[in-house]
């Protein structure tokens, strides 16, 4: 079962507030989250059923760190389409 303390943030960027005017919310969460998962997070929480939900698996990229080659964490995201006029309040910038 999902919950809220899988959303590990919301993406503020200039692309994603740009998203946001249209009601796309970018959401990175932990990678067990589920396309239901995160719908049910958003209906219990937030009261809003989102109307479209779109994930991304981002694998960490390979770096060197101090001349010792290591991996950065895999993300996983979700964009959320919230529907006409819903707007979630505590999320506004």
């Amino acid at each position: 079962m999902a919950d809220i303390t899988d959303i590990k943030s919301i993406l503020y960027t200039e692309k994603t507030l740009a998203m946001q005017e249209d009601g796309l919310l970018v959401v990175q969460t932990s990678p067990r989250m589920t396309k239901t998962g995160l719908k049910e997070v958003f209906r219990e929480y937030f009261g809003i059923i989102p109307s479209r939900v779109n994930s991304l698996n981002q694998s960490g990229k390979i770096k060197k760190f101090r001349g010792v080659a290591g991996k950065q964490n895999d993300l996983k995201k979700f964009y959320v389409k919230l529907p006409d006029g819903a707007q979630i309040e505590s999320l506004a910038v």
